[in-house]
């Protein structure tokens, strides 16, 4: 991978916040199944599995930090795979 993909990934990762939180609060964004949820009157039960970073949070820190942790585990989850299959794919050519 380039090192001007890495870069734009980065700096996509820390933009992703303006987005996600502090956009979302300004304009009183909310998630419109929750919204139709909310309007027929059913309330959110216990999930059985909460999620490695449920709700793109790290318990303990704040939203928009933690917003960006969970978007660095995302892309590296995402990313590291497909990295390790392209280096072997090369190493056969």
């Amino acid at each position: 991978m380039s090192r001007k993909a890495l870069i734009l990934i980065l700096v996509l990762v820390l933009v992703s916040p303006l987005f996600g939180v502090i956009g979302s609060e300004i304009v009183g964004y909310h998630e419109p199944l929750d919204v139709a949820a909310e309007l027929i009157g059913l309330s959110e039960s216990e999930p059985v599995w909460q999620g490695v970073l449920p709700d793109y949070t790290v318990p303990g820190l704040p939203d928009v930090i933690g917003y960006v942790i969970a978007g660095f585990v995302g892309v590296g989850i995402l990313l590291l795979p497909a990295i390790l299959r392209g280096k072997e794919f090369g190493e056969r050519n």
